[in-house]
């Protein structure tokens, strides 16, 4: 017989146990494999290296089959008493995943947490009115990060890519738009806006890195990229209100200006055919590709793009 393994601290491999276990009731390595979906070779060397680790023959084989020696008895019965604790072990850490599970940590760009995540909460809670529920708001770039160091179960962002490194599911659509005061020279405007005039303009904008201003430097990259901004702020709201004021024209999501738009306070500039489909997004949950949803998260999901889907449908029928 090999050598024994006497290295201290090397605990037993359970699945070993277990097919130790399942020879007793067999009486077979082979059924024993069997039970456990590996080939006989690979339960034979897995045998073979708990008796080296050991230090103790366990079993008898024969073209007959493998039967346990006295010693094997012995280790067979302390076997299934530290099984039964394993899996004790294994039901107790269910049971603390299951109350994580009762907690859910949201980090959502500025547009998503004013507009949409209200509604998709609301909607979570009544199914689920035990779950607490932690939002985080900040820009897409920042969910990005808290996603990706697991800060956030969930993260919803407005950027037009995702890293490679999350997964991602559409869960709702926007699209920039372009708004003066009534009063601007360009709520007159005869003709469209054009990329190259847009990108000439000192602009309101949300700051680096949100995915309102992603989404814009994007559309404007063959100009040149935007202008040297007018004002630049971290919020949407104050960007209303200098576009109120008519501090300079703004770029921002129709989701924050609807409001302002329907009222008359802004007057949205159309844009011409060439620059129209790069204003347009899609807001995506992400999450890392590295693990599953939990079960909240996976709610919260699935209730989002129910409502994108009920969105669209709608519009279509109008």
């Amino acid at each position: 017989m090999t050598q024994p393994d006497t290295r201290p601290g090397r605990l037993p491999d359970l699945l070993a146990l277990e097919l130790l276990v399942a020879v007793a009731e067999t009486g077979s390595l082979g059924q024993a494999a069997e039970r456990f979906a590996i080939s006989q070779p690979s339960a034979s060397e897995r045998m073979r290296t708990l008796e080296r680790r050991l230090g103790v023959q366990l079993l008898y084989r024969s073209t007959a089959g493998s039967r346990l020696t006295p010693a094997g008895l012995v280790v067979t019965d302390w076997a299934r008493d530290l099984l039964d604790r394993a899996r004790a072990f294994t039901e107790g850490v269910a049971a603390l995943k299951s109350e994580q599970a009762g907690r859910l940590r949201i980090a959502a760009s500025l547009t998503l947490a004013e507009h949409l995540v209200p509604g998709w909460l609301t909607a979570l809670r009544l199914n689920q009115p035990g779950l607490h529920v932690g939002l985080h708001v900040m820009n897409s770039s920042h969910v990005v990060e808290a996603t990706r160091r697991d800060d956030a179960d969930l993260g919803f962002i407005e950027t037009p890519s995702v890293p490679h490194d999350l997964r991602s599911a559409t869960v709702g659509r926007d699209r920039l738009v372009v708004v003066t005061a009534p009063d601007h020279p360009w709520a007159s405007r005869r003709t469209p806006l054009s990329g190259p005039v847009l990108s000439a303009t000192p602009l309101l904008l949300r700051e680096a890195g949100s995915g309102t201003r992603e989404t814009l430097k994007q559309a404007l990259h063959t100009y040149g990229g935007p202008a040297e901004p007018a004002l630049e702020l971290g919020a949407t709201a104050p960007l209303r209100s200098a576009a109120v004021g008519g501090a300079a024209p703004a770029v921002l999501s129709r989701l924050a200006v609807a409001d302002d738009l329907t009222a008359g306070r802004l007057v949205e500039i159309p844009v011409d055919d060439e620059l129209r489909p790069h204003l347009a997004r899609v807001l995506r949950a992400v999450w890392p590709a590295r693990r599953d949803l939990s079960a909240p998260a996976m709610s919260l999901l699935t209730i989002a793009r129910a409502a994108d889907r009920a969105w669209q449908t709608a519009r279509h029928d109008t």
